[in-house]
């Protein structure tokens, strides 16, 4: 087998052996694996293309672990994790015990910080420079952020402390016009000005240039340039919203330049003070059909499966949709999640109706509480991870004033290969506790439309959530119409048990039941919740008063969430029934296959089937059930 460059790094030191036409090589090399490598295992594939030789740049300079490297979500981690050791568990990648998608701290020693949400890294690394500084320690913290990243408040609100403090700090700007969709804002338009200004580009090149050869040089010679260089450059250019946060802003430079970027770099790291290195790359790059594509390949596309149901994000797009054609008060509003949330062809047919805000959870909610006031109808398609970090302005903007705001919560539920940081489980419990706020979640992709259009008409705060999967395959009914608010379904009667199953679960248990009843003689009435606030007091009451045990199944944290609700409920009523909840245990929940992790939680017929069983014998109301689970 022929061996390659590639082959020869097991550690970032490696990189220092090599000449520089051997690190143009391994570009190419790493490029290659990278497309070989998730072309079988999926994963995010535009963003890692485009850092290849500004990670290789980046290790070469700098000296990882001592020296400290944060990628901002991680979405560009790949290389950064080949160039660390990790290459030959690849093939284990967004797997199920494997490597992780994301940058983890208990990955390795390389990763000093984790995350999978955008718009932190500076904040992390202002704080381990500060902590580097207050133990009198010495070594580069280097922040590498996206220009998608950028149009988080958070990281204007890290650089904007960053500048007041003055500590020695790099962020290299990734500027690449993308994050999963092409970028919007003030913030993108004030970058395609930077990179487009031919006059600009040229000055800067010079001034950059000369800067980047003064290593040479001694130390008190070079500070008295570097004062001399900055005072003409800011008579010859204007002053940069970088330069008033307080940094020195480097570039831009080609991102895909090493003879560029290795000495720039090096000089970078001689600067003291907060730094922002503007670094342009291209997503996608070195695969044409990445490159021509219109989201860069963010992630590589998946294969389609035949006659596969319709996802419930695409149901959901055609629903919204459908709605505005009728309701004019109708608008949607997405941070950064345009495509992800299944809203580019709405966009083209309302454009005026359709706002991405960026990466901007926080306004973005607002956002919708102001169009709300202002007698509109806003739909706010979020990611139930990403619906976290706008947790403030739910209560405070929308529910306090209890508007009519529809949180679409995509993603609601385990999500699979991005991991802890992505599995949308918390929400029904931090939903649920905040007044005004109604929670659905429907049993299929045909109630999903119709929940839509229920919360439309409703004069308040309503959150619909629905996983990150096809739908179930059921047919579609038309028109669409408003369901009993609050109400749930019994799809099955059994005088045995009962179980109470939200969104997914619900054909889960229905399977669960059929087994039950085959296998075990166990008859058990489903019910379908649809509705975890408010809840259905008259039907859960009415169970319970018929002495049946409760099963309550969710995919959602077994913290506070739905099982939480129908416990109070009865508690409250004293409604005395013995229960038992079924849902994501009190972890964080790692990455792999949906249907594999649902397994091991239990979370499917089979477990559903186990908890059932334990149920009936526990509750010593089945006698039939007792004799065969004690066999």
């Amino acid at each position: 087998m022929l061996t390659t460059l590639l082959d020869s790094i097991h550690d970032p030191k490696d990189l220092k052996k090599l000449s520089e036409s051997q690190l143009v090589t391994l570009a190419q090399e790493i490029r290659d694996f990278l497309v070989m490598s998730i072309s079988r295992t999926g994963g995010h594939f535009g963003a890692n293309m485009g850092v290849v030789e500004l990670t290789i740049a980046l290790h070469r300079v700098f000296d990882s672990p001592r020296d400290k490297i944060i990628w901002d979500v991680g979405h560009q981690g790949y290389v950064h994790k080949i160039l660390t050791g990790r290459k030959d568990m690849f093939p284990t990648l967004r797997k199920l015990g494997g490597l992780a998608g994301f940058l983890k701290r208990s990955e390795s020693e390389h990763d000093p910080f984790g995350a999978g949400h955008s718009s932190t890294s500076i904040s992390a690394a202002l704080g381990m420079a500060v902590a580097r500084d207050l133990r009198n320690e010495d070594y580069h913290v280097i922040a590498v952020i996206g220009d998608g990243a950028l149009t988080g408040g958070m990281a204007m609100e890290a650089m904007n402390h960053a500048g007041d403090l003055g500590t020695d700090l790099i962020v290299i700007l990734n500027d690449n016009e993308m994050s999963i969709s092409n970028n919007v804002g003030a913030v993108s338009k004030y970058l395609t000005r930077l990179r487009s200004d031919p006059n600009y580009a040229r000055a800067k090149q010079d001034i950059d240039h000369l800067l980047s050869h003064l290593s040479n040089v001694g130390q008190k010679v070079t500070k008295v340039l570097d004062r001399a260089m900055e005072a003409a450059r800011h008579m010859i250019l204007p002053i940069t919203p970088f330069e008033g946060f307080g940094f020195k802003y480097i570039g831009p430079i080609d991102g895909h330049d090493l003879r560029q970027l290795i000495p720039v770099l090096e000089r970078v790291k001689e600067l003291e003070g907060p730094i922002l290195l503007h670094v342009l790359t291209e997503k996608g790059k070195g695969y044409p059909q990445a490159e021509n594509s219109e989201d860069k390949w963010h992630a590589w596309p998946s294969a389609a499966k035949p006659n596969q149901a319709p996802s419930y994000t695409s149901v959901f797009a055609q629903t919204v949709a459908e709605m505005a054609r009728r309701d004019e008060r109708l608008v949607v509003v997405t941070p950064a999640m345009l495509s992800g949330s299944g809203l580019v062809k709405f966009q083209k047919e309302f454009p005026t109706r359709t706002f991405d805000v960026g990466i901007a959870e926080q306004h973005a909610a607002t956002f919708c509480a102001g169009l709300a006031a202002a007698g509109k109808r806003p739909i706010f398609a979020v990611y139930s991870t990403f619906l976290q970090r706008a947790y403030d302005q739910t209560i405070h903007d929308i529910c306090i004033q209890n508007l009519p705001v529809v949180f679409a919560v995509d993603r609601a539920g385990i999500v699979g290969p991005d991991g802890e940081t992505h599995q949308g489980v918390f929400d029904v419990a931090y939903l649920r506790t905040v007044p005004n706020m109604s929670i659905m979640m429907p049993k299929d992709e045909n109630e999903l439309r119709h929940m839509l259009f229920t919360a439309a008409q409703h004069d308040g705060p309503v959150a619909v959530r629905y996983p990150r999967a096809d739908g179930v395959g059921v047919p579609m009914d038309e028109p669409l119409h408003a369901l009993p608010w609050g109400k749930a379904e019994v799809l099955r009667e059994g005088r045995h048990l009962t179980i109470v199953a939200l969104g997914p679960m619900v054909a889960e248990a229905m399977k669960a039941a059929e087994r039950l009843a085959a296998k075990h003689q166990i008859e058990a009435t489903v019910v379908n919740l649809r509705f975890v606030k408010p809840l259905d007091e008259e039907l859960l009451l009415s169970l319970a008063k018929a002495g049946k045990p409760i099963l309550t199944v969710e995919e959602a944290s077994l913290a506070g969430g739905m099982g939480s609700a129908v416990a109070e409920l009865l508690a409250d009523r004293g409604a005395m029934v013995p229960m038992r909840r079924k849902g994501v245990p009190d972890q964080f929940i790692e990455h792999g296959g949906r249907d594999e992790v649902l397994h091991r939680l239990g979370l499917d017929a089979d477990g559903i089937v186990e908890d059932a069983l334990e149920l009936a014998r526990q509750s010593g109301q089945v006698p039939q059930a007792l004799n065969r689970v004690g066999t």
